[in-house]
């Protein structure tokens, strides 16, 4: 009897000795984090007075995986205190998952720097010299790409597979998925080439006379390419079509062209040489036109019923608003210097030549055969 009371006291004993100690770790990894919390809200109310938005991002992003890390370490102890006290194997694996965690931890903290030095840096890329918004994005991918398979790599070298293996597996493997997902690697061979050949960038206003395609680009990723039509409704284009169709980029024009023919009355006709000239001197001095780029006002042709002269001319900005604002401006002066030689713009007219008509009109008593 007294030596069933001995081992039930020295197991009780032995019991809340390491319960204690668990307890102890548990609530130390709680005021930890609570301090930490309260740290990096300080922190970052200093970093907010700065006018550098890194230390902000970097506060910011390292504040949730660092809370995390914390707990991870601390019920790690805790696990380790209890698989020595209670030696139940359940928690024999505590070590590889508190390992792996860690990694993924870091993994996480990377991607979500990653993401956030884009969003900083996307607000600078209207500056000269700095890059554009489909090159940050394409690093941005490709960046947390290699720190997603690097920490799944390194995740399974700790649970003990080896790397040689896993890397001969997926080449093996990666044959069998090219062949089940040829239209997906299609799609993103053609997201690469979007990102190496730069037809369009995010922002571009792009169109396909192959494809009813038209709109400003919003997003490419390496699937799909999201456009916004001018109605704007969304439109998704696989990045595979890109790479078979003729796309053009009226973004990236370097002027816009007025283009139109003008008809005189053919009553106008002395007059049209003084015309001509007036309109070409009007253009050459217009401050909206750009004089270096070809320039014609000629006489093209006789009309049905008008005498045809076409300008064709371009236009410094390209900005589409802009453009008619000067456009208008343009065909509107010249039908002042019309007027001003007092000429006239033609009007489809037909002339009717009926002299038997026109003397019965003039004679009523005159028979005229019908």
């Amino acid at each position: 009897m007294n030596e069933a009371m001995n081992f039930a006291a020295q197991y009780t004993e032995g019991f809340e000795s390491w319960v204690y100690e668990v307890f102890l770790v548990v609530f130390f990894t709680l005021i930890a984090n609570y301090l930490a919390t309260l740290l990096f809200k300080q922190l970052l109310k200093q970093a907010q007075k700065t006018q550098n938005p890194w230390d902000d991002a970097l506060i910011d992003v390292a504040r949730r995986p660092l809370a995390w890390l914390i707990w991870v370490v601390g019920f790690s102890w805790a696990l380790e205190i209890a698989h020595s006290g209670s030696e139940v194997h359940l928690f024999d694996a505590a070590g590889s998952v508190r390992d792996v965690l860690v990694v993924w931890l870091l993994a996480w903290f990377l991607v979500r720097l990653i993401r956030r030095m884009e969003q900083v840096m996307s607000l600078k890329s209207g500056d000269e010299g700095s890059l554009d918004e489909t090159s940050l994005q394409a690093i941005s991918k490709l960046l947390r790409a290699s720190v997603i398979i690097t920490a799944s790599l390194v995740a399974l070298q700790t649970l003990g597979y080896s790397i040689s293996g896993v890397l001969a597996f997926g080449g093996i493997g990666g044959i069998a998925i090219g062949f089940a997902a040829k239209d997906m690697l299609a799609n993103f061979f053609g997201g690469l080439t979007i990102y190496l050949d730069r037809p369009f960038k995010v922002g571009d206003w792009i169109r396909s006379p192959d494809k009813e395609i038209e709109g400003t680009v919003e997003y490419i990723g390496w699937r799909q390419t999201r456009i916004r039509t001018f109605d704007k409704r969304p439109l998704y284009v696989p990045n595979s079509t890109f790479t078979s169709i003729s796309v053009e980029n009226p973004s990236r024009m370097t002027n816009r062209r007025i283009y139109e023919t003008i008809g005189l009355r053919y009553d106008d006709s002395g007059k049209i040489e003084a015309i001509l000239s007036s309109v070409k001197q009007y253009l050459n001095q217009h401050i909206e036109i750009d004089s270096s780029q070809t320039l014609i006002v000629n006489f093209n042709s006789f009309g049905p019923s008008s005498l045809d002269f076409f300008i064709y001319t371009f236009t410094k900005t390209t900005n589409w608003i802009h453009f008619h604002e000067v456009k208008q401006e343009v065909l509107l002066h010249i039908m002042e210097i019309i007027e001003s030689h007092g000429a006239e713009v033609a009007f489809p007219t037909r002339t009717l030549n009926a002299p038997e008509l026109a003397a019965y009109i003039n004679n009523p008593k005159v028979d005229v055969e019908r």
